[in-house]
């Protein structure tokens, strides 16, 4: 019995695996984003970092139909093939999340997705199913590239 006493006793491994300090820290961290976010919210501070309004240059309806976990078939509004990619790449990812973005809002079917360029360099997937927007351009230039390919495309 006592032995088992000795073993209680006995500081566990796992308590010394994080510090106390560490853990502190973690706290007042997220207590001080949430300070600073509520004192934003507060006082009406404007947004910063949200992407300028401009003036739309080229737009294009067009439907991302998921083949598998990397291929992707593009078809414009009118069911007219575009691109019909082994390996989608960057167009496969935007297909995915629009999908999933589908399944959170409850949108039945594979309505077309709009892909909007801005005069202020903004390339943007918006859904119109579902409310979801992906700003493309801040995915690099590659993957813009790909994308503004099919803006391009007949």
């Amino acid at each position: 019995m006592s032995y088992l006493k000795a073993l209680a006793d006995r500081p566990s491994p796992e308590r010394e695996m994080i510090p106390r300090a560490l853990l502190w820290a973690m706290l007042a961290l997220a207590l001080s984003a949430l300070a600073i976010t509520t004192f934003s919210v507060l006082t009406k501070r404007p947004h910063t970092g949200t992407p300028l309004a401009g003036t739309v240059v080229a737009e294009r309806d067009v439907i991302l139909e998921g083949k598998s976990a990397q291929a992707v078939t593009v078809y414009s509004a009118d069911g007219k093939l575009l691109a019909d990619m082994p390996h989608g790449g960057f167009i496969t990812v935007i297909q995915n999340a629009m999908q999933r973005a589908r399944t959170v809002a409850r949108v039945t079917g594979n309505p077309p997705i709009r892909i909007v360029q801005y005069d202020n360099g903004r390339l943007v997937a918006e859904d119109p199913a579902s409310g979801a927007s992906i700003e493309l351009y801040a995915f690099g230039g590659d993957n813009k590239a790909a994308v503004e390919r099919l803006l391009d495309q007949q």
